[in-house]
């Protein structure tokens, strides 16, 4: 696919466009490129995402990775770095996307917009400019949006497959890496209390 269906189908998932999911995009455009790979099918490429905000829904629709494949982990620094593993290959690749400057006009239609303040000349200037900035963050040099180096790091393991165990206060079953015992009993973490 190419960048506008790429695009086209993280806004469908993610359900909005905005820069912040362009940051996902791109991230993840670089990161197939570098790392000559295609969407992960099972877990041959890993995402270790440093932010749980709107790009991450792009690494899922672009590169395949997920929380229940388990080759999607959220690390939330509140950064937006994204790095990708590509397994049996001796580096990793961590792309910063830079932050986008911001000018006083831009700062103050995003307050309004965001309080809710904002007239209808308002909203469409703000929405052009965010337009203008996923427009870049999607199509500008790589180096001018992101510090893309390569690092190392350890791969992290395969999902696993745990036995489950059932709660003996709540009944429910839950995963045996998950559980506590607690006065003599098999407990979840749900249902586990510390003592003071």
């Amino acid at each position: 696919m190419n960048m506008k269906e790429l695009w086209e189908e993280s806004v469908k998932f993610h359900g909005h466009s905005c820069p912040g999911l362009a940051y996902g995009v791109r991230a993840s455009v670089i990161a197939m490129e570098k790392l000559n790979i295609n969407r992960s099918q099972d877990e041959e490429v890993v995402a270790i995402v440093e932010n749980d905000a709107c790009g991450v829904d792009a690494v899922q629709v672009i590169t395949g990775c997920s929380i229940g494949k388990g080759n999607l982990i959220i690390r939330n620094y509140g950064k937006q770095v994204f790095i990708f593993i590509k397994r049996g290959y001796e580096k990793a690749l961590r792309i910063y996307i830079k932050p986008l400057p911001r000018n006083d006009e831009e700062r103050e239609l995003r307050k309004r917009v965001f309080e809710k303040t904002a007239t209808e000349e308002e909203k469409e200037r703000y929405n052009k400019i965010r337009q203008e900035r996923i427009e870049y963050l999607l199509n500008a040099k790589e180096e001018e949006v992101a510090d893309i180096r390569w690092i190392e790091i350890e791969e992290p393991e395969r999902a696993r497959i745990f036995n489950s165990l059932q709660c003996e206060v709540c009944g429910e079953f839950f995963m045996e890496t998950k559980g506590r015992i607690q006065d003599g009993k098999i407990v979840c973490l749900e249902c586990f209390r510390y003592k003071e």
